[in-house]
C-alpha cells in the first residue's frame, strides 16, 4: 500500500476530492455524500450542534462540525487532549527523536522543519501523536495556555496516516505537509504539527483561517512578542478538512501521561500532569 501511494498523484487527488467536499449544490449530492460517509463509518451526530445531515451546507462544513456546549468538558489538568482520535504514540523525546511507530522514530528537526538550534530546545522534552480517524470530531484545541510566535507551512508528500503506513514508511509525519504552530506557555515552548494526509482537503486556524496547500516553497509567519494571539486551555486553535494526525511536541520533560499508547481518546480530556521533576526544573 505505501508503494501505491507513491506513485498515486496525491495533491491532485486531494484537491479532486477538496472540490467535491465544498460543493453545496445540489443538495440531493450533498446529502447523499454526507449519509454515505455516516453509514460507511459510523457517525453520530447526537453530540453534534447540527443534528441532520440537511442541516449542513456541505460536506465540508459536516466533517468540520462543532460539538454542542459542555460534551467535551476540560479536565482538571496540566495538560489536556487536543483532538479526539487514538493516541497513537507517546513518551518522552530520546536525544531528539520521537517514535513513529514500533522500531521507527525520526528527528525533532525533520519534523519541525527548521534548524538545529530551535528544535535544541525540544530535544530532552515530551511529545504525544494523535490519529484522527475519518469518524472523529475534526476540530484541534489547545492543550494549555499559550501565545502564539510564528508559524511554518512545510510542504511535502500526502501518504496515508494510519497504522499500517506508520509502520512502513520511514519518516512519515515529518515527510507529510503540516502546518506547524509554535506556542510560549507557561510550561515553556510547545509545538502544535497539524499533519496533511492522502486526500485532506486542507488545514484551517482560527487566527489565520483555511491554509493554501501547495508543493512550493516553505512559508513563515512570525508575531512580534507580545502581539501573538493568546488561547485558553481547551480553546479551539485549527481543524482538518478530512483526518489526519496532531503531533504535540514539549519543551517540558517527565511528563506524568494519564493515557496508555493505543487508547481512544477525546478532546479537552486530561493528557498529562507535569511530574515533580519537570515542575523543578522549570522554577530553576
Amino acid at each position: 500500500m505505501p508503494v501505491l501511494q507513491a506513485i498515486l498523484p496525491q495533491h491532485f487527488l486531494s484537491r479532486v476530492v477538496g472540490w467535491f467536499a465544498r460543493l453545496e449544490q445540489p443538495v440531493w449530492l450533498k446529502n447523499r455524500l454526507i449519509h454515505l460517509f455516516m453509514a460507511r463509518y459510523g457517525i453520530d451526530l447526537t453530540e453534534a450542534t447540527c443534528r441532520h445531515a440537511e442541516d449542513y451546507p456541505s460536506f465540508n462544513a459536516f466533517f468540520t462540525r462543532s460539538l454542542r456546549e459542555g460534551v467535551r468538558p476540560l479536565g482538571h489538568t496540566d495538560w489536556c487532549h487536543p483532538a479526539d482520535g487514538v493516541l497513537s504514540q507517546r513518551g518522552n523525546i530520546d536525544a531528539s527523536e520521537l517514535v513513529q511507530a514500533k522500531g521507527r522514530t525520526y528527528r525533532v528537526t525533520e519534523l519541525l522543519a527548521g534548524s538545529e538550534e530551535e528544535a535544541l530546545r525540544y530535544a530532552q522534552g515530551c511529545f504525544a501523536t494523535t490519529y484522527l480517524s475519518p469518524r472523529d470530531y475534526h476540530r484541534v484545541h489547545m492543550p494549555v495556555r499559550g501565545r502564539l510566535v510564528s508559524t511554518r507551512y512545510v510542504p511535502g508528500d500526502l501518504f496515508s496516516v494510519n497504522h499500517a503506513t506508520t509502520e512502513r514508511v520511514q519518516g512519515l509525519l515529518a515527510r507529510n505537509e503540516r502546518l506547524v504552530c509554535f506556542f510560549e506557555t507557561d510550561h515553556g515552548g510547545m509545538v502544535m504539527v497539524l499533519v496533511g494526509a492522502m486526500i485532506v482537503a486542507g488545514i484551517a486556524t482560527v487566527w489565520g483561517g483555511r491554509e493554501v496547500p501547495g508543493t512550493g516553497a516553505v512559508r513563515e509567519q512570525f508575531w512580534l512578542e507580545g502581539d501573538g494571539p493568546v488561547l485558553e486551555a481547551g480553546q479551539e486553535m485549527g481543524r482538518f478538512f478530512l483526518g489526519s494526525t496532531v503531533v504535540l511536541v514539549t519543551e517540558t520533560a517527565h511528563l506524568d501521561w494519564n493515557n496508555e499508547v493505543g487508547d481512544a481518546v477525546t478532546v479537552r480530556s486530561p493528557l498529562a500532569q507535569s511530574s515533580a521533576a519537570s515542575v523543578a526544573s522549570d522554577t530553576e
